[in-house]
């Protein structure tokens, strides 16, 4: 199943992404007489997105042949959500092939970072450089949605945690961390600093994780690319890992590293491209003083 937000009629709603379109959960609920939520985020956190999707699969979709949609081309794309309690990043985590795997050390961990909900943006909404900042550079990545309360995983239970997985852009402000590797925090909480979107795809959409190649994207060119597979620690590992020393809650997102940051500029266009999902992509602005 494969998830998104669209605006319409002036409210941020969930939807399904169908192949006729964005089908809202409302207008699920009134074809169906259901009652699923129609917050993505509300959705996740109730528990009933496995639900849903067991429904969906298993007859549901075939019920809604019928229900109006909106077109790919006249929906208005949002973030997924908007407050995630809890937004962690690791840092450093590709290497550029499998070779090198065998060397990383057998006690490494992953450097982290964590951002704020206010830096949260969704596709299409322009990426704002702060005035003062200097170079700002922005990274694609693929981002897991936590679907459920739990702690102290093994990385052979951490699938049953993730609710699904979406493309992201996460920016840094790389003078601001130059200055002091402490600073990585700040140089990466501006407003505008972190988009999500446009779908949050469900795990049993992706046959195997490890296959999928990420690209950092510049103005059309490609700039980046790497494998799941070449990550130092993927994705149950590092659900497992955070799990060992906090609480993850539904709608918790992790960003798991990029294959490489490319610096973006006033007029560019960046984007995330991740096989199997619809591209992330953002316009660069620079902010008006404020």
């Amino acid at each position: 199943m494969k998830l998104a937000t669209i605006r319409l009629n002036g409210k941020e709603s969930a939807a399904l992404h169908t192949s006729r379109g964005y089908l809202t959960i409302e207008a699920v609920n009134r074809a169906c007489g259901a009652d699923w939520p129609e917050d993505l985020l509300e959705l996740i956190q109730s528990g009933r997105l496995q639900d849903l999707k067991e429904w969906y699969r298993d007859g549901g979709e075939r019920l809604l042949a019928a229900a109006p949609t909106v077109s790919q081309e006249n929906a208005e794309l949002k973030p997924l959500y908007r407050n995630p309690g809890k937004i962690w990043g690791i840092g450093m985590n590709y290497v550029r092939d499998e070779a090198e795997l065998r060397h990383k050390p057998a006690d490494e961990e992953p450097v982290g970072f964590m951002k704020p909900a206010t830096a949260l943006i969704g596709p299409n909404d322009a990426i704002l450089l702060p005035s003062g900042a200097g170079t700002i550079t922005a990274e694609a990545e693929l981002a897991i949605i936590i679907g459920k309360r739990c702690r102290h995983l093994t990385e052979e239970e951490a699938h049953t945690a993730v609710a699904g997985f979406t493309t992201a852009l996460d920016m840094t402000a790389a003078d601001v961390h130059g200055r002091n590797p402490r600073f990585l925090t700040r140089a990466k909480s501006y407003d505008t600093f972190l988009s999500l979107g446009p779908q949050l795809v469900t795990p049993d959409e992706i046959p195997d994780v490890l296959r999928l190649s990420v690209s950092t994207v510049l103005n059309g060119e490609e700039a980046f690319r790497n494998r799941i597979f070449n990550m130092k620690f993927r994705p149950w590992h590092t659900v497992a890992f955070h799990s060992s020393f906090m609480t993850l809650l539904p709608g918790d997102v992790i960003l798991t590293g990029t294959p490489g940051p490319v610096v973006i500029r006033d007029g560019d266009t960046v984007e995330c491209r991740i096989d199997g999902f619809a591209p992330l992509a953002n316009p660069v602005a620079r902010l008006e003083d404020e």
